[in-house]
């Protein structure tokens, strides 16, 4: 019941430890708390491992990566995979950049990852070596569409199988996959596209959700991305005359305030297959 993931959270209050990209740090601590549960931001090398320590699960984003933030990443993950933490990568713009893509292969390769949140030309970058990514944004060849459903959904189990993780695909529809189940999942407004980072803040959601719960974590991950989606429907309900991409922001953020678990349960629009 993806209603009682978001109970969890609540209940439990996940510290989560996020290195994230500069661009969007603010907005993704305040999603963070906005869920229920409570963020670090560290990605210096001498204090991730300590801050590590103390949190559920680690947030990393590759989103405004330099050499000192990428030592920080490897050695946050080691200490997170010794204590068994949740590990999510968030691989931003893999596929746009040598570095990016190197780093995003070698934190995959070097890690034992919960999960792997990004856009599905991110993944294809990783999963395949495309390199269709558009910057940070997914090229729109590469869409999860109505007509390719079938042969996506099997992509994303197919890659869940190969990393060892879930999959998370976020686009037009969302795909959250193990090896044998997928979540297609329908919440969400296109304008989200208009605000930069909702991306970076579901990362550290489902990174919350995950911390909080360790029995069903492919449930967690798909509660995540159906609440964060719905965010931006409930958010977008409440724009008035003379709002823009600013506000539209902040109402997602609120949404995810006064999220409740009945208002999930409602709202959510999904299928498994």
């Amino acid at each position: 019941m993806l209603e009682d993931r978001l109970r969890n959270v609540r209940a439990n209050t996940p510290l989560v430890h996020n290195i994230t990209n500069y661009v969007t740090v603010n907005d993704v601590a305040n999603a963070i708390l906005a869920i229920g549960a409570s963020p670090i931001m560290s990605d210096e090398p001498e204090d991730v491992e300590d801050i590590t320590s103390i949190c559920g699960g680690l947030n990393i984003n590759i989103g405004t990566l330099n050499k000192n933030s990428i030592e920080g990443m490897r050695r946050a993950g080691r200490r997170a995979n010794e204590l068994g933490h949740v590990v999510l990568l968030d691989p931003v713009g893999a596929g746009a950049s040598r570095l990016r893509t190197e780093t995003a292969a070698s934190l995959m390769d070097e890690l034992e990852l919960t999960a792997v949140r990004g856009n599905v030309s991110e993944l294809k970058a990783l999963a395949t070596g495309s390199t269709t990514t558009q910057g940070v944004d997914a090229n729109e060849a590469d869409a999860v569409t109505d007509e390719n459903l079938d042969q996506m959904v099997e992509f994303a189990k197919s890659y869940a199988k190969t990393a060892g993780c879930i999959i998370a695909i976020t686009g037009a529809i969302d795909l959250v996959a193990d090896s044998e189940k997928c979540y297609v999942i329908r919440n969400g407004r296109k304008e989200m596209s208009s605000i930069t980072g909702t991306g970076c803040q579901l990362s550290g959601v489902m990174t919350a959700y995950l911390v909080a719960n360790p029995d069903n974590r492919l449930e967690a991950a798909a509660a995540a991305v159906c609440a964060m989606g719905l965010a931006g429907e409930i958010g977008w309900s409440h724009m008035q005359e003379g709002d823009g991409n600013s506000t539209y922001r902040n109402r997602i953020i609120d949404a995810l305030y006064n999220m409740t678990p009945e208002t999930l349960k409602e709202g959510a629009k999904f299928e498994v297959r």
